[in-house]
């Protein structure tokens, strides 16, 4: 439990997350792209692009949709955790510190429904 009773901590705490709440952003966007090039690549040069590249493309994308919806589940809940260690003091009046916390579970939900999608769209 926080005793400075001074909001910055909980800002500061709050930052972060929204930084992993980027992060995981840009992973599940690169994700998307590095899945979606191995099947451009395949469309514009079929005969020079081997089914195993082609899938390695696909997996590598998924690995990094994986990884930036592990990155929002796994901020989401450390914030939580700190949010809970605060003192009431530390929170300005009026202030919802968990609509943050709701942004990063909607990003980690869209980025499993785009693995999803992308998984059911290869076959």
């Amino acid at each position: 439990m926080s005793d400075l009773k001074d909001p910055r901590v909980l800002f500061a705490a709050e930052r972060t997350l929204l930084a992993w709440n980027r992060t995981s952003l840009a992973l599940i966007a690169f994700g998307f792209v590095v899945e979606r090039a191995g099947m451009l690549l395949r469309a514009l040069a079929p005969e020079h692009i081997s089914p195993l590249r082609f899938s390695l493309g696909f997996w590598l994308g998924a690995g990094f949709l994986l990884l930036g919806v592990f990155c929002a589940l796994f901020s989401t809940r450390q914030y939580a955790l700190v949010i809970r260690s605060l003192n009431p003091d530390e929170f300005p009046p009026g202030y919802r510190a968990r609509w943050s916390m709701l942004v990063n579970v909607i990003v980690a939900f869209l980025g499993a429904a785009l693995l999803v999608l992308i998984s059911i769209a290869r076959y």
